[in-house]
């Protein structure tokens, strides 16, 4: 099979985990960007025929990037958190451009299936009485957004499923990946729900599923990773 050529945008921890493992995932790394290369601007031959881009920056720099990335024709993965709040440029771009864009809070297939599990916890525990739901994230001590873009993804299933608002509290600490836990406390009963990330090589795993995905020929639009494993369970 031929390896799907990817340029990556933004070459920190994240971009070299991905560099790492995209031969042993079915791509090829063909560009390499920068932030400085980003500033100056970039132009095809930049891309070095790259059929996807995976970006991994800043959350001040990603909707720059991605218009440029999109009116190249290019589509994008969107791997940077803590920009949410402008969603909608992003999807107002990919019509504008008629361009592809895929953006998730967390690009773990586990946490993909948490968020479905979370979702049918709160759905269970409506139907209940005396569940109080609490949910703690804990990242590493340098991630800039809190609460995290996955704990606020979790929060929102469990307030659709309950139908009220859910807490969340936020623990930055160390080099953690990431953990996501989900109480459900009772008077005499406690379940806990827990994703834990091992290793950051689990969201560059996510995102190369995504890129591969996304290569595929695809309508303009933004996508996040539920519309990828709603047609493509592969994670090797």
């Amino acid at each position: 099979m031929t390896p799907v050529r990817i340029a990556l945008v933004g070459m920190g921890r994240m971009g070299r985990a991905i560099e790492a493992l995209a031969a042993e995932r079915g791509c090829e790394v063909v560009a390499r960007l920068d932030s400085a290369a980003m500033a100056r601007g970039l132009t095809q031959h930049d891309l070095h025929d790259a059929q996807v881009a995976i970006e991994f920056t800043t959350p001040l720099a990603t909707v720059a990037n991605t218009r440029m990335l999109l009116s190249l024709g290019i589509p994008v993965v969107i791997g940077t958190t803590g920009w949410a709040s402008r969603l909608p440029d992003v999807e107002e771009a990919t019509v504008a451009m008629q361009g592809t864009a895929l953006w998730s809070p967390n690009f773990s297939i586990g946490v993909q299936l948490f968020l479905a599990i979370a979702e049918d916890a709160a759905r269970r525990a409506r139907a209940v009485t005396g569940f109080d739901v609490h949910v703690v994230e804990t990242h590493h001590a340098a991630k800039l957004d809190a609460p995290s873009g996955t704990g606020l993804a979790i929060v929102d299933r469990l307030e659709e499923g309950l139908g009220r608002a859910v807490p969340i509290t936020s623990i930055r600490v160390g080099s953690v990946p990431g953990t996501h836990e989900i109480v459900l406390d009772a008077p005499f009963e406690h379940i806990t729900l827990v994703h834990e990330a091992r290793d950051r090589r689990v969201f560059a795993d996510g995102a190369l599923t995504a890129a591969r995905w996304l290569a595929s020929p695809r309508a303009p639009g933004l996508y996040t990773m539920r519309d990828v494993l709603a047609t493509d369970h592969t994670t090797s």
